[in-house]
Formats: C-alpha cells, structure tokens, sequence
C-alpha cells in the first residue's frame, strides 16, 4: 500500500461514512464497506486535496506510482467508490467529474486524530498476534514440519500457476474491436486534431487486416467523452476488445499511452507507454498496431505486415495538415468542409505524393455538392480530378476507389463505371463500411432496392452507430414501400442523435408516404430548423404543407425558397418538389429539365422517389429519366 496521505488525521468522517486510515477501513455507520487497496487510496488523495480539482496525470502519478497506468484503471476505481459510497455520477454528493480535467471531492469532511475514536462503533481494535506454535514432542515435531513443507510447496504452486495465468493473459485471441478516440490530455484544445488523427490512423490501419473486423470512425467516435464500461460496449458492438488511451503533446514531443480491455470480462490485459518526437509519429503508429495484432494473437503473413504498417507520406508536417483536415470535414458545415479543402490543399503541397490528401480534397469536394448547397458542376468535376489523383499515386486505395465511384454516380451518371469502382473498393477492403455505403445508394438510384437493402444492412453491421448509414437505410425501406420499417429505422437513428437533421427529413418522407401530414410537416420543419436552412428541408417541408391542404403556407414556403435563391445557390430539384407538391405540373418539369443542364445530383431520385409515382406515365418524364441514364437501369 502506497504512502499518499499528506494530513496527520487518521479518520475522515463525511456523510454517513468514515475512513480510518491507519487500517484502511471504509465504515457506513457500524457496517465496513468492501474498497479495493487502490480505490482506498484514490479516495484518500481524493479527500486530503478536497480544495481543488485533482488532475487525472496527477492521480496516476501520485495514487499508482507506476510507470504506466490507463484510463480504465481510474474510471474503474472511480465507479468502485462511487458504488461504496452510494454515490451518482449524475448529482454527486462525492465524487464529482470535471470533464476532460480530472476529478474532485465536493462532500463536507471532518478529520480526527485516531485516538479520539478509540471504542468507537466500528473502529477495529489492536490485537495482539499470537506467538507461533512450536510442538515439543518430537514425532509431533516432525509431523508439523511435513505440514509446513506441503503448505509451502502449495504458496508455491500457487504463485507459479498466476505467473503463468498472467503471462498468457496478456494476449487474447481475437477477431473483432473497436479503438475508442485517444484522449486529448495535453490541456490545450487546439491539439485534438492530433488525438482525433491518431485514432482514425490507428483504425485505418488495423482495419487492413482481413481476418480482424474494425468498428469504422463514425462509430467509434460516437462514445468520445463519454464514460462507458467495456464490457457495455461489447454488448452493443459485438466486440471482443476495446482499444483506449490518451495522447500528450508537449511542443514537438508527445506520449501516447494505450491498453486492450477484454469487453466479456471488463479486465485490462494490456497495456503501453510510447514517447516520441512528432517527428516518429508513423514510426509509432506503426508500432502501436503491430503490438496490437500481437495481443490479439493474429499472425500476420508478409503482405499484411506491408499493409499494416503501410505509409502514406513521409512528410509529418503533410500528415498533420491532413489530420487537420479530416477533423475539419468531420463537422460537415459549411465553414469547416471549407477550411477542411485548405487543409488538404497544403498537405499536397507539402507532398504531393500524398494520395490520402487527395482522398480527403475529393470527400470535400463532393461534400460541398451533395450535402451543402452548392453548384455540383463547380465542385464535382473536383471531386472526380483528386480521387483520380489519388488512384494515379496508389491504386490500390480503397477509399480513392470509393470517391471517384461516388463521382461518376452523382455527376457523370454512370452507373456500370461507378459500380466497378465500388466492387473494387470491396475487393481491397472487403469491412469498409463506406464501401458498402456506397454500393448501397448506387443500387438505390437505379432501383434495386433488395440490393441496396441488402449492402447497407452489411454497411450497418460494421458501423452500427452511424447516423448516415442508419437514416439511409431508413431511407431506402420507404423507397422500397416499407414506410413502417424505414420510420421505426429513422426513429432509432433519431434516439442515436436527436439533432441528426436527414433522420427528420427522411422521417418527413415515410410519414407522407403513410398519409400522416401533419407529423410529416413538423419532421420537415424541424429538418430545416437543425441544418440551419437546408434547401431540400425547406422544400419537403412545402411540399408536406401543400400535400396537408394547406396551400397558402405551402406558396409562402415557395416564395421563401424564391428569395432564398436571389442571395445563394438552391439546387433545381428543390423546386421541382415544392411545385409538384402544388399540383403545378408544367413548372415541375420546367425545373426538373433545369436539374440535368445543372447536374442536380438529386436528380438520381426520379426513378425511385415515391413522390414522382403520379408523373412516370408522362412521356415527358419518360425522356428525363432516359437523360441521365437511369431508365433501363
């Protein structure tokens, strides 16, 4: 037991609870309460710095006295006392949590020397330990040794056996996990790309390994700051192992530390110290996922090694403008997905062999055009020209096959070449939930929908709390005449992430589809109130007013859209909605024809959106539908 106390009290008396220190008691009136030796001592320091907040480094170093300890070990501890001391984590009346900081403890608390509680309730008594038995008869003599010879040599066994155990239990056998996101611990805010980055690589990387399934991003990133025990997020991912840690940057070094929890028993069987220069940062990357696929006992043949611990650049000063880059586009509003194309830009110009650079330009890129508002001829033909880039400096990038079949879906309107961009992104990535994703919608635009079903459920399966793959597949039962499934998909979407504005626009859909206007109107608006204004909310919204008889909000709601579009970009499908939802046929196919010299990537929905089921018969929409390719398909 460690030395941590600093004060010359020897109990500590808060709540209904007393500590004696002397003996290492916890007491609820007369009743001892059960404390491992090092939640005792994490509550003790906890308690004797009561006037301020305790920093987690400091809880390590001063309450462990190791050279490495982990996360787990204290969020462990932490719930231990929590759980003696009848404690919430929600309200506490102890033990509060201050968020990305450390702890601290908030209850009153009165010290007292040990002899002013001699013969109290509860407070153990010195005993004094009995002399050893020595037999005197001899025979008995010898019997008693005998004795002691067999309990030695079963110690023994003993302590061989959990030397052993522990040995072995430090590598376990399996084939799925997650890597939670790595703790900023540097106290500066501005260095989360850095723990956000070091995460995706480590994902990225282990994800290359065909035998092992790897929880995607989207899902990973879902528990950031949250406090969730393994053996929780086994049950929810179906995992074997969760990977967590924490990143340290001081100037141009940092520390990442790392340990391996197995989900179905909650315990830690690894765990690591890396320090570097920024500099090394792929060396220890690298590094960090090869332990990992040792302890996880995978072997690894020549070509998976290369793939494991594959680089992208050599450049650091590129790979942290790319790092930046992602965390920028991760927030998918407009000023970031912008700032995010800076970001890759000078990534490439520091290296412009960095093909993951031009894979991050293309997502941003076809971002902008399919989910921002704006022009996809500006921004598309961009999209297709960096994920081309990217093929050209490694063509066996999965995610550059991804993004350059996206491209000739949404803007070249060919389907047979984007499908062999996303059949060979499957084939170099098989567990690539954005593979699948993206076959998925394919599938959807031309109408194969039991296709697309089927690859977005595979798509769920590896990345089961995305909200884009959920509320797409709830999206895509509607389109398949499956109102209820695709509203109860959308609603579990909605539970995920109740400001996720395309679950509500879609949840706007199904709901029209069941002729429930007036709860269609409300998802609609509330679609449009979350994504600040986007065009298609206000639209769907209009449409949903009109389709509900009222037709002079629905007008007003057009007009909105009218004067909208005098002061920035509305993509012409928006209008073709809100018109055809007034009955307003001519102008709907006015701004349909406006759609394809625009390249509308909406435009893709005409065979399959079940709004258009009353305009299929015309020859008109016949034609529009044979333009862009879809018609045959």
């Amino acid at each position: 037991m460690s030395d941590i106390g600093r004060s010359d009290a020897g109990f500590y008396e808060f709540g209904d609870f007393r500590i004696d220190r002397a003996n290492f008691g916890l007491y609820k009136g007369d009743a001892q309460r059960s404390l491992p030796p090092r939640a005792f001592d994490l509550l003790v320091y906890l308690i004797e710095n009561r006037d301020r907040v305790v920093e987690k480094q400091e809880l390590f170093e001063q309450v462990w006295q190791e050279s490495f300890v982990t996360d787990n070990a204290l969020t462990r501890a932490i719930k231990e006392i929590r759980h003696e001391l009848d404690d919430d984590a929600r309200s506490p009346r102890f033990i509060q949590t201050v968020h990305k900081r450390g702890y601290r403890f908030v209850g009153e608390v009165t010290d007292r020397l040990p002899q002013t509680l001699q013969g109290q309730p509860g407070i153990p008594e010195v005993v004094e330990e009995p002399a050893e038995y020595v037999p005197t008869d001899d025979n008995a003599a010898h019997q008693y040794q005998k004795v002691k010879w067999a309990v030695g040599l079963v110690v023994l066994v003993l302590l061989v056996s959990t030397a052993v155990l522990f040995y072995f239990r430090s590598e376990k056998q399996a084939r799925s996990l997650v890597v939670l996101p790595l703790e900023n611990s540097s106290g500066d805010a501005s260095a989360e790309y850095m723990s956000d980055g070091i995460t995706e690589s480590l994902i990225n990387s282990l994800s290359r390994l065909p035998q092992l399934k790897v929880i995607p991003r989207t899902t990973a990133f879902r528990y950031k700051r949250k406090e969730v025990d393994a053996q929780q997020i086994g049950r929810e991912l179906g995992v074997d192992v969760v990977v967590t840690g924490r990143v340290t940057q001081q100037g141009d070094s940092f520390i990442v530390q790392t340990e391996l929890t197995d989900t179905e028993d909650g315990s830690q069987f690894w765990g690591d110290r890396f320090s570097r220069k920024l500099s090394d940062i792929f060396l220890l990357q690298e590094e960090i996922a090869k332990v990992i696929s040792q302890k996880l006992q995978i072997r690894l043949s020549g070509e998976e090694e290369r793939r494991l611990t594959k680089r992208y650049t050599e450049n650091a000063k590129a790979y942290e403008l790319y790092l930046r880059g992602r965390y920028s586009l991760a927030k998918l509003t407009p000023p970031e997905v912008q700032a995010s194309i800076l970001y890759f830009q000078q990534a490439i110009d520091a290296d412009p062999t960095y093909a993951l650079a031009y894979v991050g330009l293309a997502d941003a890129y076809s971002a902008l055009a399919l989910s921002v508002d704006m022009p996809a001829t500006e921004f598309y033909p961009k999209a297709k020209t960096a994920a081309q880039k990217a093929l050209g400096i490694d063509e066996e990038l999965a995610e550059a096959h991804t993004a350059l079949g996206f491209a000739m879906q949404f803007y070249d309107w060919d389907f047979k070449a984007a499908e062999n961009q996303h059949k060979r992104a499957l084939e170099l990535n098989p567990n690539s939930a954005d593979a699948h994703f993206a076959h998925a919608s394919l599938f959807a635009l031309i109408g194969r929908l039991d296709d697309a079903l089927a690859e977005v459920g595979r798509a769920r399966e590896l990345d089961p709390l995305s909200l884009r793959i959920n509320a797409l597949e709830g999206r895509f039962l509607v389109l398949a005449g499956r109102p209820d499934e695709g509203l109860a998909r959308l609603q579990a979407t909605i539970e995920l992430e109740p400001n996720y504005f395309l679950a509500h626009l879609f949840a706007s859909n199904a709901y029209l589809e069941k002729g429930m206007y007036g709860e269609a109107v409300a998802e609609a608006t509330k679609a449009r109130d979350l994504s600040g204004g986007n065009a298609e909310a206000i639209a769907w919204m209009g449409y949903s007013l009109a389709a509900s008889g009222r037709r002079d909000e629905a007008k007003a709601v057009l007009d909105e859209l009218r004067k909208r579009s005098t002061e920035r970009y509305v993509p012409p499908y928006n209008f073709a909605i809100l018109h055809f939802g007034l009955g307003e046929r001519e102008e709907t196919l006015r701004w349909l024809e406006q759609g394809i010299a625009e390249r509308d990537p909406k435009m893709l929905f005409l065979k399959t959106g079940t709004q258009w089921k009353d305009l299929r018969d015309d020859p008109r929409f016949i034609a529009l539908l044979a333009r862009i390719n879809i018609r045959d398909q």
